[in-house]
């Protein structure tokens, strides 16, 4: 499976992300060419060749009206706020720029794809609206100055073409480095993450080393929260390309964003959750019962084990596998089906082979037949109901039931 791991130990920008992406081509010019020709208004797009802590890597310009705005503050009377640790620049509320149908209005009109149109205004929905509620306006009441709306515009539109042409199955994200410390905007001084940048956050593992500076702006938060379908470590990833994007600023760890292309196993390694509880005051059949109710719900397995409680008292461990964040729904069918007041969570990481299901004609019909495979190896197994409803059908005993199917084969 075509997997797009990105690094953001030292945070995630527009610009960084952008250019970490541009790396994974083959030719950077070509690419800044295309950006270019989308004509998004007064925006140019350039490339440069940058060093940080002696690793070379690319930084993305953008320049707007002809400069490069990458000022870290400006002053309050400035009506706007550029904060950022690449070249990014973000603005805050401003009641004299663009709107949201402004920013539409632009979108509409470049010349891209409807999906990467789509992806542009829902990732600057995800700004505005926690600029909104960080405000406590109205959505239709947030308004960017006119350089802030353009370059965020730009660094939405360069990632989402890049990500569209690089098209990979899943995208993976590390946790963020936020940083920390203050930042100087037009509404005073605010904690890093800045208010907006925390909203768009939540959900989102997250964590501060202790650099001093806005590392994860709106830009980036939004890009990220948008595209990324899962968070965590690195997983098992054959490598083909290395993308290593820079922000301008200097530190002693090396102000860059990496971004690793390459071929993991499909469902190889999962992620699960196993929640668990004890009990010594329910029925086999109410056990059953409530087993029943978990696979309804989506657990992917259920087992129970015999143990001593308490006073040697006999009851059982009831486990449920389930998916990642569908921990909380089935906590509550738990406590629902069950006698327990308290359900244990434990995280694990699981190989896991790909799965298909396939129907099969046979002499007593359609059945059903699972097929896995990978590392290596391929397993098949019929589906038991299929069988039982067969034999029963039919008269005859589960096991004649299979063997015949499998000399038919």
């Amino acid at each position: 499976m075509k997997t797009l791991f990105l690094d953001c130990s030292m945070g995630a920008a527009g610009d960084m992300l952008s250019a970490a992406l541009l790396e994974l081509f083959p030719n950077k010019n070509e690419i800044i060419s295309r950006l270019n020709s989308l004509n998004i208004p007064n925006v140019v797009f350039k490339c440069e060749d940058s060093f940080k802590c002696g690793i070379k890597g690319t930084r993305m310009v953008v320049e707007i009206n002809g400069e490069e705005e990458f000022h870290s503050h400006h002053s309050e009377d400035d009506h706007h706020s550029r904060h950022h640790h690449g070249d990014e620049n973000h603005s805050h509320m401003h009641h004299h720029g663009r709107g949201i149908q402004d920013i539409e209005k632009i979108v509409n009109n470049l010349e891209i794809t409807d999906k990467i149109k789509k992806d542009i205004s829902a990732i600057y929905n995800i700004i505005a609206s926690a600029e909104s509620e960080v405000h406590g306006a109205p959505l239709t009441e947030i308004h960017f100055h006119e350089v802030g709306a353009m370059d965020a515009i730009a660094d939405i539109t360069a990632f989402s073409l890049l990500l569209n042409e690089l098209a990979p199955d899943k995208i993976i994200c590390s946790a963020i480095n936020t940083g920390s410390g203050t930042v100087k905007c037009a509404h005073g001084i605010l904690p890093v993450p800045a208010p907006a940048t925390a909203l768009i956050l939540k959900g989102i593992p997250i964590y501060c080393n202790g650099i001093k500076s806005e590392l994860c702006t709106p830009t980036g938060a939004a890009l990220i929260k948008y595209f990324a379908d899962d968070f965590g470590e690195m997983p098992v990833l054959n490598v083909s390309k290395i993308g290593c994007g820079l922000g301008a600023k200097d530190f002693e760890t090396a102000n860059c964003l990496r971004a690793f292309l390459g071929e993991t196993a499909e469902n190889s390694n999962e992620t699960v959750f196993e929640l668990s509880c004890n009990v010594d005051d329910m029925t086999a059949e109410e056990i059953s019962y409530a087993c029943d109710c978990f696979y309804s719900g989506g657990a992917l397995d259920v087992y129970t084990t015999a143990i001593s409680m308490k006073k040697s008292r006999l009851g059982t461990k009831i486990s449920v596998l389930c998916k990642e964040n569908d921990e909380d729904k089935m906590a509550a069918l738990i406590f629902k089906h069950t006698s327990t007041i308290g359900v244990r969570k434990c995280r694990f990481n699981r190989y896991a082979l790909k799965r298909e299901s396939v129907v099969e004609n046979t002499p007593f019909g359609e059945i059903s037949k699972k097929i896995s495979s990978g590392f290596g190896v391929e397993k098949e197994k019929y589906e038991y109901n299929d069988i039982a409803a067969a034999a029963a059908k039919n008269n005859i005993s589960f096991r004649d039931c299979l063997n015949e199917i499998k000399k038919k084969q």
